[in-house]
């Protein structure tokens, strides 16, 4: 029996302006134009049992909802309180799956990476599982193309098989000559952060390890509270755990280390050159997406969104083009875009958080204007959601339905409006909002006031 473990956490800042804070890469569609990483990476499982996710407060209605949206049901959405890197999760979905007296094999995977092709994917599981079961704990070497100097790299041992070798080390990102000379050695594969292992055999050797963390998960485990889709850790027992790496907490240490090597078109989708590489070209080397016209243009990635976009004359560029903020770069300097959102996190601006469009678990709005003292948003509502009963101070709004049917409720008096009507709210009056259709609500609403931050919310109990 294999529970796949999806890790959902990561904020992609190398992958900005797409990738944001609140919307980070896992479930953006970066290669598929119909599916998300995430989603992805659910869709190319082997039969198998539902998934065990591991992600966070912020994260935790985008991973549901995507869920959702291709009709999956997992086994737990697990929420840390806060983030304490890979051994910690690993291990707390490993209890989780252990609860009913289980002991299955976990299949521990990102939620941002690509894989091109599913089936030798498939006939390394297969491999891996088998390994798991002997008691190995197995870590997916990539064969590596480049001498890459953003990927960990793990030594091949003794061969076990033709696939498989025995753990000999573990080694740091290295520099260009350094990757040379592992490239060439034939010795050293990419390390992918993939794992399989039974859920017991990890946690004796944690145990055995680092106690520190394996106690402090078995104290987060054992108070797990249930709400809606999500499984909540014990905050205070989880916040004591120490932050570290599979790698560092067991895979170095162990005896049962193993290494499959593992061919099939892997990309961890770090950068915006590494995606370039993986996206179907065309004849001048370009990829392009969205509104886009380019001209004596070469080897370049381009991204339009709601607006027409132009080149003429150029090479070797990435342009990603959002709503609020374009990025112009040498394909050669994508590594360094976290400098760009380390500037944008230090003067407290939204473009680091948050794109224009927000989406919230009740649906989206969209920021479409702003002045000195307005500001127009475009609201979706979910059939059947509501937006919590509220209050402002400083701001009334208008509220104008475009599409479907909206449930008003102001002062405790309810009202109903179709397309083209609309209702005031003036400061102070407290209000409320339903979608009782069957089809998504689209509105405007309009807010005034010399004060419009969200923090002038007061919310009431339903």
């Amino acid at each position: 029996m294999i529970v796949p473990v999806i890790m959902c956490g990561g904020s992609g800042t190398r992958m900005w302006p797409l990738s944001r804070e609140q919307y980070p890469k896992q479930f953006l569609n970066l290669v598929e134009s119909n599916a998300s990483l995430l989603q992805s990476t659910i869709q190319r499982l082997p039969d198998c049992q539902p998934a065990i996710a591991i992600t966070n407060e912020q994260h935790r209605f985008l991973v549901a909802e995507q869920f959702r949206n291709i009709n999956y049901q997992a086994d737990a959405i697990m929420l840390e309180p806060v983030g304490r890197n890979t051994a910690p999760a690993v291990a707390i979905a490993a209890l989780k799956a252990m609860q009913n007296g289980d002991d299955p094999i976990l299949l521990v995977l990102a939620s941002d990476h690509h894989i091109a092709n599913t089936d030798e994917f498939k006939r390394c599981v297969a491999h891996g599982g088998t390994l798991a079961e002997q008691g190995k704990l197995v870590t997916f070497g990539i064969v590596p193309t480049t001498p890459e100097t953003g990927y960990g790299y793990i030594k091949q041992g003794t061969a076990i098989d033709e696939l498989t070798f025995e753990l000999s080390g573990f080694v740091e990102k290295p520099d260009l000559e350094t990757a040379k000379s592992y490239l060439a050695s034939g010795d050293y594969l990419w390390n992918s952060g993939m794992f399989m292992f039974k859920a017991s055999v990890f946690l004796d050797e944690l145990q055995q390890f680092r106690p520190d963390i394996y106690q402090a998960c078995v104290q987060a485990t054992t108070n797990m509270t249930h709400d809606l889709d999500f499984t909540r850790l014990d905050n205070e027992a989880f916040a004591q755990c120490p932050s570290e790496s599979i790698d560092y907490a067991v895979m170095e240490k162990t005896s049962k280390g193993v290494t499959l090597r593992f061919d099939a078109g892997w990309c961890d989708v770090g950068s915006w050159s590494s995606l370039w590489d993986v996206q179907q070209k065309d004849a001048d080397g370009n990829f392009v997406r969205g509104d886009v016209i380019h001209k004596q243009t070469q080897d370049c990635y381009i991204h339009g969104a709601n607006r027409l976009v132009t080149t003429l004359g150029v090479s070797d560029l990435v342009i990603i083009d959002t709503d609020d903020a374009l990025l112009v770069a040498n394909k050669n300097k994508v590594q360094d875009i976290k400098q760009i959102v380390n500037e944008l996190q230090a003067t407290t601006r939204s473009e680091a958080i948050n794109h224009r469009k927000v989406y919230r678990p009740w649906g989206s709005y969209d920021s479409v204007d702003e002045g000195e003292r307005f500001q127009v948003k475009r609201i979706t509502l979910k059939p059947g959601a509501s937006i919590t009963t509220q209050m402002h101070h400083h701001r009334a709004e208008h509220w104008i339905v475009v599409s479907g049917t909206a449930k008003v409720t102001k002062d405790g008096e309810s009202m109903l409006l179709s397309e083209n009507q609309s209702t005031y709210i003036p400061i102070g009056m407290k209000h409320g909002i339903e979608n009782p259709g069957r089809v998504p609500l689209e509105m405007i609403e309009v807010q005034s006031g010399h004060y419009l931050s969200e923090d002038d919310i007061i919310r009431f109990e339903q």
